[in-house]
């Protein structure tokens, strides 16, 4: 994929490579994501998926390839770095602290981002988690969606252009995942978030994805629109059964 310089580009992932001996985690793995979208990835586990997060975040050293950020290559750059330049991302596993009140966790990321503001930066995440109402809360009293949201609410901090999702809905009551997916909706249409989401479950992908990238042992097999990847056999053999 040659550099793009279509303004609507935030994010872009060309023939990413990461390899271990002979094993190939990644083999020239291209993607791209559009401002104020969704792409979603799914494939079964051990495909590459949260390896591709992991890649484009700077936690995997690449073998090849490059990532670019708003234009920018940011392959050399530590994950730092892409956070302070506006690519965030969440865990698997939640990243909150369970001693700690919902809204000091907050705060903490945000100075920690260097927020100028980061009083107005901490209320405007709350808010918009719907987590205001939860400000004095301790972590470990809130419910697993609440946390979820609350690890969400993290990633947000400093206002990212683009945010990784590795799961966020794990875990969570059919009721959970699709509060937690209006949330995501709501971020797009009001802070203009791009987001790339690796998700199980395929209602949600498929609801509110505006693109689909699907992996097969650490390769692209198929991406389009979410009818497109959802009428190809192949996808459709592999992946998704009745529920396509």
């Amino acid at each position: 994929m040659k550099k793009n310089n279509d303004a609507r580009i935030v994010l872009e992932a060309e023939d990413v490579c990461i390899h271990y001996g002979g094993v190939k985690a990644l083999d020239g793995v291209s993607l791209q994501l559009e401002k104020g979208k969704i792409r979603g990835l799914i494939g079964p586990n051990g495909a590459g998926k949260s390896t591709v997060i992991d890649a484009i975040t700077g936690r995997r050293r690449l073998t090849r390839g490059k990532v670019r950020l708003m234009g920018e290559d940011v392959s050399a750059m530590d994950a730092v770095g892409r956070r302070m330049r506006g690519l965030s991302r969440s865990f698997q596993r939640t990243s909150v602290f369970a001693q700690m009140k919902v809204r000091q966790q907050v705060e903490l990321a945000s100075h920690r981002m260097g927020v100028a503001d980061s009083d107005a930066d901490t209320d405007a995440v709350l808010a918009e988690l719907d987590l205001m109402r939860l400000a004095d809360a301790t972590a470990e009293d809130l419910g697993y969606g609440e946390q979820r949201r609350l690890d969400l609410a993290l990633a947000l901090v400093g206002r990212p252009g683009v945010l990784l999702l590795d799961e966020p809905m794990a875990g969570l009551s059919v009721k959970e995942s699709h509060d937690l997916a209006r949330h995501l909706q709501q971020l797009i249409s009001r802070w203009e978030v791009s987001v790339l989401l690796v998700e199980h479950d395929m209602d949600i992908v498929f609801g509110i994805s505006d693109a689909i990238t699907v992996f097969e042992l650490g390769r692209v097999i198929a991406s389009g629109s979410p009818e497109e990847v959802r009428a190809s056999p192949r996808v459709r053999e592999a992946y998704l059964g009745s529920a396509a």
